[in-house]
């Protein structure tokens, strides 16, 4: 496969100068007259002679008249890029007859891209009419050839002379070919069958890369799958090949559709080029300018179908893309990226192509088949190496992951040796634990038979202990309710005993469920804990009860600390202190102080309790309840 590439880029390139040489094969003076013995001449438009009609609105009468006739001259000067879409030009061609030639004879425009061509061929009754041009029905056209051409008549001596009516809308190469059907049979073969190879590898190197993006769901090659279809249709619609065979009934649409393909050659050629060549991570600064590019190339097509036809063109400034390509190829292959390598010599090509056809489509460069035929050479190197690029990628990248899997399988070796020797150690280190730990082991057992005699030693001295607590928790019991009971306690004394709400709600909590809980809604005697302290929740029924309810203290808005000296004062039997003495040492209202002194002496009362203690005060309402 790698040796037929060469062979057939060798073949066409030999063909394409055979081309070449026959274009310069041009013969001197101003008529054309047959000669069996020249099969082919070719006049550009510096060679013809023609006249500038800037009013466009000249006709051929006027053309024949004595005022414009003479202004018909061969002007050397004349290049295709002076010529002007805005004008009409008038073309004389001058043919002396031969009636004993062997041969047939036609005359052919070469561009294809000419809008209109009005033909005045000379007949017996003057001139006949023959409309030509891409802006033409093909079936109209008097041979079914992409390029333009007119049946010459050679049944009598004499010259003829042909006049052609030439509008473009884009500048149009006039450049007339005067050739033997023999020749113009063999040139359209060969072209045709060039076409064919061309048009052929870029199908079938499509349709291979489809069947690899089928195979491997890589995003690339469906970018270059569609950018090669771009380029056939675009060399299709230059050669006059998609009018001919694609769309011959519509010739409205072979501007359109060209400037369409010319955008999806820039559009795929930069998708591709930014994943083959991963300039996301490789070259983030140029994959910006590339989207920046692809946005002012959308922006341009727009403009071009909606408001400005000529854009759709082909332009100078469309090798900007493919140079910034070219460009990040370079510098991601100098970066260290081998797969870029047949990349580089590809865009390095195509390159230059785009660049020749482009300044031989703006007349910089003149025109030479080589240099018409430059793009689609430029386009078949381009894309052979592009295929086998994408081919060198894949061996360069399985040749990197056959490293790779090398390194791997030799680091698992260096790992599996290393574990084994890990292993033995840690087998070593592990039956030296055991031994360690078998020792330990019996020490710990003889430990803890140490520590189970030392155990049933200390549960004798808790035992004990226990007993000594107890008999010192009654006697501080015993004390504490003597102190209570002792009714000439002062109020610093008292503050000792309750010097705050916790311990005054402990003390309650501890003499009012002495005997054990008994729910006030159920009588259900179990509880558990509540999320208040010195509150207990009933575990049937789920009452919850303070510690202060049915007692003298339940719901007051008195500290309960000076509650509890407040209650304390009414069964007091040192000197009785006033209400104001109260409030100043309690720093409570005298309101306050007198009506609480009042709700306990009530209850006293309602009770018939003359000579109260502490706990009749304290569980007062408790024992009311009850």
């Amino acid at each position: 496969m790698s040796a037929f590439y060469p062979k057939v880029l060798t073949g066409l390139c030999l063909l394409l100068l055979s081309f070449s040489f026959a274009g310069y094969s041009q013969t001197i003076g101003h008529t054309f007259q047959i000669n069996d013995q020249l099969d082919e001449r070719i006049y550009a438009i510096d060679r013809l002679t023609f006249y500038e009609d800037e009013s466009n609105e000249q006709e051929l009468s006027d053309i024949l008249s004595e005022p414009i006739s003479g202004k018909l001259k061969i002007n050397s000067d004349f290049s295709k890029n002076q010529f002007s879409t805005k004008n009409t030009y008038w073309v004389k061609v001058s043919i002396q007859k031969t009636p004993l030639s062997n041969k047939q004879w036609i005359l052919e425009f070469y561009d294809q891209t000419i809008d209109y061509i009005t033909a005045y061929v000379p007949s017996e009754a003057g001139f006949r009419e023959i409309q030509l041009g891409d802006k033409i029905p093909f079936g109209d056209r008097l041979i079914s050839h992409k390029n333009f051409q007119i049946p010459v008549e050679n049944k009598t001596p004499g010259t003829d002379i042909y006049y052609f009516k030439i509008k473009s809308s884009q500048k149009a190469d006039v450049r007339i070919a005067f050739r033997s059907y023999n020749r113009f049979i063999y040139y359209a073969l060969n072209e045709y069958f060039l076409y064919g190879i061309f048009y052929g590898m870029i199908l079938i190197i499509s349709l291979y890369n489809g069947l690899i993006y089928l195979a491997i769901k890589e995003v690339k090659y469906l970018y270059y799958v569609f950018y090669l279809l771009s380029v056939g249709i675009f060399a299709a619609c230059v050669d006059g090949i998609a009018f001919q065979y694609l769309w011959p009934d519509h010739p409205e649409w072979n501007q359109p559709i060209s400037g369409l393909s010319s955008y999806l050659i820039v559009v795929f050629a930069l998708l591709f080029s930014t994943h083959f060549l991963n300039l996301k991570r490789r070259f983030p600064g140029m994959h910006r300018c590339f989207q920046l590019i692809l946005a002012a190339k959308t922006l341009i097509f727009i403009i071009g179908i909606i408001f400005l036809p000529e854009l759709l063109e082909i332009q100078i400034y469309d090798i900007i893309p493919f140079f910034l390509i070219l460009f990040s190829s370079i510098y991601v292959w100098i970066k260290g990226y081998s797969v870029a390598r047949l990349f580089v010599v590809a865009y390095g090509i195509l390159f230059l192509g785009v660049g020749l056809k482009a300044m031989v489509h703006a007349a910089i460069l003149p025109h030479s088949t080589v240099l018409y035929y430059s793009l689609h050479l430029a386009f078949l190197i381009e894309m052979l190496l592009l295929t086998l690029a994408l081919g060198d990628r894949v061996k360069i990248l399985k040749d990197n992951k056959d490293r790779a899997l090398l390194r791997s399988l030799r680091q698992a070796e260096a790992n599996a040796k290393l574990k084994e020797k890990v292993n033995r150690e840690l087998e070593q280190r592990v039956e030296e634990r055991t031994k360690e730990l078998a020792t330990k082991n019996r020490l710990l057992l003889e430990y803890n038979q140490q520590i189970l005699a030392k155990d049933e030693e200390i549960k004798r001295i808790n035992s004990i202990l226990d007993k000594d607590i107890w008999k010192l928790k009654s006697q501080i019991k015993e004390s504490l309710q003597a102190r209570i009971t002792n009714k000439r306690m002062s109020y610093v004394d008292f503050k000792k005993i309750f010097p705050d709400s916790s311990a005054c709600l402990r003390y309650l909590e501890q003499v009012k469920w002495e005997n054990g809980f008994s729910c006030k809604a159920c009588g259900h005697c179990k509880y558990s804990k509540s999320s208040k302290i010195f509150h207990r929740r009933c575990s049937r029924c789920g009452h919850i009860e303070s510690a202060t309810a049915g007692t003298i203290f339940h719901g007051i808005r008195l500290p309960i600390e000076k509650a509890f000296y407040l209650s304390y004062t009414v069964i007091a039997e040192h000197d009785k202190l006033t209400l104001e003495e109260l409030s100043r040492l309690l720093d409570l209202r005298v309101n306050a102080i007198s009506s609480f002194r009042v709700k306990v002496k009530l209850q006293l009362e309602m009770k018939d309790i003359h000579h109260p203690e502490w706990e009749d005060i304290v569980l007062e309402r408790s024992h009311e309840l009850n």
